[in-house]
């Protein structure tokens, strides 16, 4: 195929959009918020009008940077006992899997169309080491609305060849005979899938995400793709 995918033509339109968001991010002194706001539950700030702020606390699922060559941002992802979240910040703030977390930023959808994110984030507060989050195994026709931000664990056939979607990264289109969902494996990760074959078996653990109206599962390391006999 020549010329620009449509995944790649709607990513580098994000990265445009992305670049001017930042560049227009109110100060944080706009922002501020009450020496000790009120903690929520993720699932509570998940159901809140966007523009919405803010505070919840979390353990980190994806380390901060993770995704950056597909979200164009510095961002990592929280859970707790209610759901998840991501959180789109422009500088890498050093989280790493497991970290405590509490947030305080506004609800909204700027970093990949159709996502919920915490943006503007005023207060990242790293408090310890938090519980280790399994991921929820669910069928590959059930990753949707129900899902986004959690850490999900799929498995199933690729139905295609492995799509290279660079220098976002790749997609993989899996089925388990439930409906098919792809798979968006960010080149930031470092994770190699020159071994992947369509028709082969896999299992893939990975952020419950949304890009653009199509739902995902976004692998963090290599460790999260794995083959099946």
């Amino acid at each position: 195929m020549s010329g620009l995918s449509i995944p790649t033509i709607q990513r580098a339109a994000a990265a445009l959009l992305l670049v001017t968001f930042f560049s227009t991010i109110v100060p944080a002194a706009a922002h501020a918020q009450p020496a000790d706001p009120q903690v929520i539950s993720i699932a509570e700030a998940r159901s809140l009008p966007l523009g919405t702020v803010v505070t919840i606390d979390g353990s980190v699922t994806v380390p901060s940077g993770a995704f950056n060559s597909s979200t164009f941002e510095q961002g990592f992802a929280i859970q707790d006992h209610t759901g998840g979240i991501y959180v789109s910040v422009p500088v890498n703030p050093g989280l790493g899997l497991r970290q405590q977390v509490r947030v305080t930023g506004e609800l909204g959808d700027t970093v990949q169309p159709g996502l919920l994110v915490l943006i503007h984030v005023t207060d990242i507060k790293a408090h310890g080491s938090g519980p280790k989050v399994q991921a929820l195994p669910v069928a590959t026709g059930a990753v949707g609305e129900a899902t986004e931000g959690k850490l999900v664990r799929i498995s199933g056939t690729i139905t295609q060849p492995v799509f290279t979607d660079l220098p976002y990264g790749y997609i993989i289109f899996i089925d388990d005979g439930s409906g098919e969902v792809h798979s968006f494996v960010s080149a930031s990760t470092g994770i190699d899938v020159s071994g992947l074959t369509q028709g082969q078996k896999i299992e893939v653990t990975g952020f419950s995400s949304e890009f653009a109206g199509s739902f995902e599962v976004d692998p963090r390391t290599q460790d999260d793709i794995r083959g099946l006999p």
